[in-house]
């Protein structure tokens, strides 16, 4: 059963954590590997090298947006294409995310987050009106 109560506040708790390590992972890209590093990365997996601006900025901006509360359901589902890529960039290293290039089970479970947080919606202060698609929380 859906505690009502505190289902806007688990939204929020989710929503804000999601933001920041898309916000994380895409100033990663920028300042520790820098552009023409991810760039080149994303080259030797085999994507193109065009490629790594859209993630930057799709990380930089979901980030921002997440955080804020806007649009939170389309922002999280829009988010999964990122990270399913992410998880099959590192599908070959196995499971575990420490491993060496990292493993496929941190971006899958992301993956799961951001449906998870479409599925919930935007959750308490956020910036967005619930007009989308109705909460689960007012649907159960």
């Amino acid at each position: 059963m859906i505690q009502q109560h505190t289902a806007p506040y688990a939204a929020l708790v989710l929503r804000l954590a999601l933001g920041l390590m898309f916000l994380a992972h895409g100033l990663l890209k920028v300042v520790v590997f820098t552009v023409p590093g991810t760039v080149q990365f994303f080259e030797s997996v085999g994507f193109p090298g065009a490629l790594a601006y859209v993630t930057i900025a799709a990380e930089l901006g979901a980030g921002v947006l997440l955080i804020a509360g806007f649009a939170t359901r389309w922002v999280a589902l829009a988010t999964l294409p990122l990270l399913l890529g992410a998880a099959w960039v590192h599908l070959p290293n196995g499971w575990v995310f420490s491993a060496q290039g990292g493993g496929w089970e941190y971006p899958v479970f992301l993956a799961a987050a951001a449906l998870v947080q479409f599925l919930l919606g935007d959750g308490a202060y956020a910036l967005s009106a619930r007009r989308a698609l109705p909460s689960v929380a007012r649907a159960v």
